[in-house]
């Protein structure tokens, strides 16, 4: 009979009255102990553990899967990370025109000095600035500025992003008109200087456009804000920003299956480092954005979510997806990425809904054939584009379309789209064409400032963008400056003139009041103008120009124009986003046949869809509407024909 250890008896052995008091002391000094080491423990700030439990907030999926998801890497996970990442930091813009101020609280001096030093001011070497960091921080030439940005959900590393310059409270600074940021580093969560800030996650730097409709450095002369600007594409994200899924019920082997399938669907790319998909235990997945799906997160997120779990019988799939929609088509969006998800093997389930009487499950197998590249979906596109009655299906029809593979059918149908009455469906045909490098979008680089593009149409028109790239776009190729003419502005540093039957036009401009004069005579014609606003003369290339900032050149151009000194529409982009948004919340009035709203009834109900995520054109972060459809889903009972 093996020996009883001596701790069998020992749990059955009444403590002795003498041990007692010494365990009690011992067990209170553990508890002393203890919360003397709790006390002396730093704390993570509140607002810097919020922002961390932001940035990973969870979708949580709802428990009664809607009835077409059923199946999906969705109804079995949510998805993790997928909000947009507010980032900040102190930068110094430099290059102002005695509009900066050297004050600025002390804090803010010591670590911005401490960041210019680290960067090669003053320290002597080759090629690094002469300014010593005291020096710069005391120019009235230069500002200390709240840099801040909006990093995508899911960005990849290198990914552009536009960003918001401000003065700095403490500080005099008048105006950042004409000022640079120098490159300075964006962090999560609330401004800190000293060591309690997170590690940067961004770098921002670039021109700043100011409110390009106003007169330049004329700060005591107006009452427009020039304490605040912006810089296009100005931020570049140094880390990826990782998602993940989470399980809903953890799970080793149903989280290696999910893995598995997914990285069938997403294969390792070229210079893609980690798999698309790594498990990294029983509860979370790790996903990794393929480099094809760099600048397109949100169709990558959606379409990981759609994935089926059970790659096999993909036909039988589709079928079943497409008796779904027909019977309740507020689902289009969930059917078409559900399509795409399953890839071309979905397509001979789904060609025949391309002439589909009815737009939403028409859209949806479009939109499906368009971004699996299948040809047969470029003549009915094309027709959609044309002559649907809903705005919003023509201007996405024309984004499928700028997105496919080599076909002349699609330049041509696009070109004849640069005559169309409506402006967005001119600007919608020019962004395809200009993406599928069409020779007949003219695109000139003015520098690293800007692009001017100038079109073929028959309407004149002057666009400016207001977001990521840059960019005037002169519609019509014969656009000039009327004469006789003369514009006198920017309280007389600028000056054109011109008598009728002149050829050229007489050009004035002082940048300075203590700087000379330069007179020279230019085209009439916009795009000569435009050039030689934004062009900066150098010794390999002579030619004359006024070397215009983006914001002064939109200045002068619209000056132009306000004084109807050019005849054609000017259109700038933050008109076309009010313009989406005033018909987002007004609604398209294109009912479906059956939901046809009687006139004078008072109780008909406009059931078409309200913005592009309900018809499954997502613009890249509405994920939930863009599975559940719209409401019409709630609204009709539904028959689970999907195989799960």
């Amino acid at each position: 009979m093996p020996r009883p250890s001596p701790f069998h008896f020992r749990r059955h052995l009444p403590m002795m009255p003498a041990l007692r008091p010494i365990m009690l002391a011992a067990a209170t000094a553990v508890m002393v102990i203890t919360g003397c080491a709790d006390m002396m423990v730093e704390r993570a700030d509140p607002a810097l553990q919020k922002a961390a439990v932001n940035r990973d907030a969870v979708n949580v999926a709802a428990t009664d899967i809607d009835p077409i998801m059923r199946g999906t890497v969705a109804s079995e996970t949510s998805l993790v990370g997928f909000d947009p990442l507010v980032v900040r930091g102190y930068g110094i813009v430099v290059g102002l025109r005695d509009t900066g101020s050297r004050q600025m609280p002390s804090d803010v001096r010591a670590f911005l000095s401490q960041e210019l030093s680290k960067r090669g001011f003053g320290s002597g070497a080759p090629g690094s600035p002469k300014m010593t960091p005291q020096e710069l921080l005391n120019s009235s030439d230069s500002a200390v500025v709240i840099v801040e940005g909006v990093i995508p959900p899911g960005a990849p590393k290198g990914s552009r992003f536009d960003i918001r310059v401000t003065t700095a409270p403490g500080t005099s600074t008048t105006s950042l008109e004409g000022g640079r940021l120098l490159v300075a580093d964006l962090r999560p969560g609330p401004l800190f200087t000293g060591s309690r800030q997170p590690f940067p996650l961004a770098e921002g730097a670039g021109s700043i456009v100011i409110n390009p409709f106003v007169e330049p450095n004329a700060t005591q002369r107006d009452t427009i804000n020039r304490s605040s600007g912006r810089i296009l594409d100005g931020g570049l994200l140094s880390k990826d920003m990782k998602l993940k899924l989470r399980l809903q019920t953890p799970s080793h082997s149903r989280s290696e299956s999910i893995q598995n399938t997914i990285n069938t669907l997403f294969p390792l790319e070229s210079k893609q480092k980690d798999q698309t998909a790594h498990g990294r235990s029983g509860e979370t997945i790790d996903l990794t954005v393929p480099p094809s799906y760099r600048t397109r997160t949100g169709e990558f997120a959606e379409l990981v979510r759609h994935t089926p779990l059970n790659v096999e019988n993909a036909e039988q799939t589709a079928m079943a997806i497409r008796r779904s929609l027909l019977s309740n088509p507020g689902a289009a969006g969930a059917a078409s990425w559900r399509w795409q998800a399953l890839g071309k093997r979905a397509l001979p389930m789904i060609q025949d809904l391309y002439e589909y009487p009815e737009e939403q499950p028409r859209f949806a197998a479009l939109n499906t054939g368009a971004k699996l590249n299948d040809m047969l979906a470029v003549a009915p596109l094309l027709q959609m584009a044309h002559s649907s009655d809903s705005i919003t299906y023509r201007t996405e029809s024309i984004k499928l379309l700028g997105r496919m593979g080599v076909n002349a059918e699609i330049e041509l149908g696009l070109r004849e789209l640069l005559d169309d009455p409506d402006v967005e469906i001119r600007l919608a045909a020019f962004e395809a064409l200009d993406k599928r490098r069409d020779p007949h979008i003219i695109g000139i680089e003015m520098g690293k400032k800007f692009v001017l593009n100038v079109v073929p149409s028959k309407y004149k028109m002057i666009y400016v963008s207001q977001s990521g790239q840059p960019r005037v776009v002169i519609f019509g190729e014969d656009v000039e400056v009327k004469r006789p003419m003369t514009l006198y502005t920017w309280s007389g540093r600028l000056i054109i003139k011109a008598d009728e039957g002149d050829k050229l036009l007489e050009v004035f401009y002082r940048e300075r009041p203590e700087t000379p004069a330069v007179v020279d005579r230019v085209k009439p014609d916009l795009s000569s103008m435009v050039g030689y606003f934004a062009r900066r003369p150098t010794p390999d290339r002579p030619e004359s120009g006024l070397n215009f900032t983006y914001s002064e050149t939109i200045s002068a151009l619209h000056e132009l124009w306000r004084l109807k000194y050019i005849s054609c529409d000017f259109r700038a982009e933050q008109d076309r986003i009010l313009a989406e948004v005033l018909r987002d919340d007004k609604g398209e009035k294109d009912l479906r046949p059956e939901f046809k709203a009687e006139d004078g009834d008072p109780d008909s109900e406009d059931v078409s869809p309200k913005s592009i995520s309900e018809i499954g054109a997502s613009r890249g972060s509405d994920l939930e509407t863009a599975s559940v459809g719209s409401g019409l889903d709630a609204a009709k009972a539904r028959k689970d024909t999907v195989p799960r």
